[in-house]
């Protein structure tokens, strides 16, 4: 397949697609609560979860290592108690945070906590499948229109594949799309290296949309640049990126200045 002179990467929950919210606040959190037994403190616990996973610069965290560091917080609260070693080793060791290689990793352990973190991760997949219809966010289907005409694009993401592909399939959007990375194809920075590799393309043809500061580390890390869609702020980012970066993008005058400021504005939003 011939390709474009420019690759766009785009990350989905909380940047396209309206779902980071429900997902940690419905989902994530309360079925933490519940596997852990930490009712007797849920408002504190959940709001560790969100805190992490939502309003900090581990925002757009894996859920798996947002986990470690829920349950470690909660632990050093004094809120349960929970021998994590075998998490923590899966989690150096493994290449893939995915529900199929903690499986893997159960079945040579037979580790009961592990176990429950299985259980925990496919009861909030079932959970998020049970979700009311996600909505893209405003402005998103009018960028990715513009941009398909000039890149490739391709969706970068850490959530479950099926999730994924579902809501950019109920919105209509897959069709911009070459190519969708998600959980199972490994980090955004190696995903992002793959695709630049693969395509032959310069990173400063190469732009990451992302909601997190692991989407900008995972850009900067392959020489890629990197565009906010700044939390609370998520249509006017859109509508910029359109109207102004894009143009930047595709004429070179993106690197600097223009991003500096742009990154700034995005890291203010999280402190």
């Amino acid at each position: 397949m011939e390709r474009k002179k420019f690759l766009i990467c785009i990350d989905s929950d909380g940047c396209a697609i309206d779902t980071m919210e429900q997902k940690h606040k419905k989902c994530f959190a309360p079925l933490m609560v519940e596997k852990w037994h930490l009712e007797g403190c849920r408002e504190e616990a959940e709001e560790i979860w969100n805190r992490i996973s939502l309003y900090s610069m581990d925002r757009g965290i894996n859920r798996f290592k947002g986990l470690e560091m829920a349950l470690n917080e909660c632990m050093s609260r004094g809120y349960l108690r929970e021998d994590l070693t075998e998490f923590s080793r899966w989690l150096k060791e493994t290449d893939v945070y995915s529900n199929g290689s903690l499986e893997k990793r159960l079945g040579e352990t037979k580790d009961p906590v592990l176990k429950k973190i299985l259980d925990w991760s496919i009861t909030s997949n079932q959970a998020i499948a049970s979700l009311p219809p996600s909505k893209a966010f405003e402005g998103v289907r009018e960028t990715l229109e513009t941009m398909s005409v000039y890149g490739d694009l391709a969706v970068v993401s850490s959530a479950n594949r099926e999730a994924v592909e579902a809501e950019w399939n109920r919105h209509g959007l897959i069709g911009f799309v070459k190519e969708v990375m998600a959980q199972d194809s490994g980090s955004k920075t190696g995903c992002i290296a793959r695709l630049m590799a693969e395509g032959g393309y310069d990173g400063d043809h190469v732009l990451m949309i992302g909601d997190a500061p692991g989407d900008q580390k995972a850009a900067e890390k392959n020489g890629a640049l990197f565009f906010p869609a700044v939390i609370r702020r998520e249509k006017e980012s859109w509508t910029r990126l359109r109207e102004e970066g894009f143009a930047r993008f595709l004429a070179g005058t993106y690197r600097g200045e223009y991003e500096n400021e742009r990154k700034k504005e995005f890291l203010e939003a999280l402190q």
